[in-house]
């Protein structure tokens, strides 16, 4: 008889996407987490003191231009339309993230059009960098000294605990200006929140009769011999026991607050200056504006370098992280009956939408690649 049995390491969006379509089509499918929750990093719950709807892991807003992605999703939830409207807090006034028009004004103290902001902005741009090589010589040539400084630097340094000037140009890769007064934080078509969290949709996609749930249960190499096929969306060097060294990852710490009434009236306030330790407060009643809260939560975020006893959150992904991602790519791809997905799996760092367009994806070329018996590949999207 022909082995039907999958087993999927990881009961976040990656696992529960590519265990959805698997459980559709017949497969007996093992969803395991080493936690005590499902939805990985976009878990939420009611904070039992507010009754706040509380991003435990951070705040996860779902954006994205791709159809398929929203109407997957909206088979799963009921999604209400939100707006991220970021602040900044610099040198004692707020500021309006992505920098627009309005922030530029402010800022100089001007009353600029369109036309004149632009103007003005090349003249404030280092024209004499003319192929940017790192963070810092991209935010000077196209904004400037003190726009770069006031917005950029000290927030970069706390994120990723290093200097703009060590991190690469690729990061900034499409400076967020606008020369209009759009405040809107995403440019997406698609833009909204989980009206009931994301915990529910997660649980929502995983519930069919083909699909079991594991929680506390570790991943187990001496199992693999029972599954066709394994789909495994921890860290990629933990798969190999580490055995070329950690990746580099950041991690946060969360500094928990309540407060009764509303503590700073908007959903996420950026503190830029290096002074102020975190990079930012987030109050979670503003996630979602449909409901009425009394008392409210918020979260203090510190970004440091993830430890072995950490969660990792965003990969580092410098040159000595890339030579050494290599090394643990070679031995993924000389793996067999194993795929690794999702942002760990591929140390890449992926958007909630991203991640589940890769899984449909993924998914998919498993189930054309059983029909014409051929190999599963290691990962499905480039990691070379």
């Amino acid at each position: 008889m022909e082995n039907k049995k999958i087993l999927i390491v990881g009961a976040g969006f990656s696992g529960a996407v590519i265990g959805r379509l698997l459980a559709e089509e017949g497969f007996d499918v093992q969803i395991i987490d080493e936690r005590s929750h499902t939805a990985g990093n976009c878990y939420s719950e009611r904070d039992k003191e507010t009754e706040v709807m509380v991003h435990t892991y951070g705040p996860h807003i779902f954006h994205t231009d791709n159809e398929e992605v929203w109407n997957f999703l909206n088979q799963h939830a009921e999604m209400m339309p939100y707006i991220n409207r970021v602040k900044t807090t610099v040198n004692g006034q707020v500021f309006s993230l992505p920098i627009n028009l309005h922030t530029i004004n402010q800022f100089f103290h001007k009353t600029f059009s369109p036309y004149e902001a632009k103007e003005f902005i090349k003249t404030k741009g280092d024209s004499s960098i003319a192929e940017p090589q790192s963070f810092e010589e991209q935010a000077l040539k196209f904004v400037g000294k003190e726009l770069y400084e006031a917005f950029f630097k000290g927030y970069t340094l706390k994120q990723w605990g290093l200097h703009p000037s060590e991190l690469p140009a690729s990061i900034l890769k499409r400076l967020p200006v606008r020369f209009n007064y759009d405040d809107n934080y995403f440019s997406h078509k698609f833009q909204g929140m989980p009206k009931d969290g994301y915990t529910v949709i997660v649980d929502s996609i995983m519930d069919h009769k083909n699909i079991t749930v594991s929680l506390n249960t570790k991943f187990d190499k001496e199992d693999q011999g029972k599954y066709r096929h394994i789909f495994y969306s921890g860290p990629l060097d933990a798969y190999f026991d580490y055995q070329h060294g950690r990746l580099a990852y950041r991690t946060l710490d969360f500094e928990k607050f309540t407060y009764q009434g509303d503590y700073q009236g908007t959903a996420v306030m950026n503190y830029g200056e290096e002074s102020v330790p975190y990079t930012r407060i987030t109050e979670h009643k503003y996630f979602a504006p449909w409901e009425s809260h009394e008392g409210s939560v918020m979260y203090k975020e510190f970004s440091r370098l993830c430890t072995e006893k950490d969660l990792p959150y965003y990969p580092i992904r410098l040159v000595g992280e890339m030579t050494q991602l290599e090394e643990y790519v070679d031995l993924a791809e000389q793996e067999s009956n194993v795929t690794f997905v999702g942002r760990l799996g591929t140390y890449r760092y992926l958007d909630m939408d991203v991640t589940i367009a890769e899984a449909l994806k993924t998914a998919k070329v498993f189930l054309e690649n059983a029909r014409d018996n051929k190999k599963m590949p290691a990962f499905t999207v480039a990691m070379k």
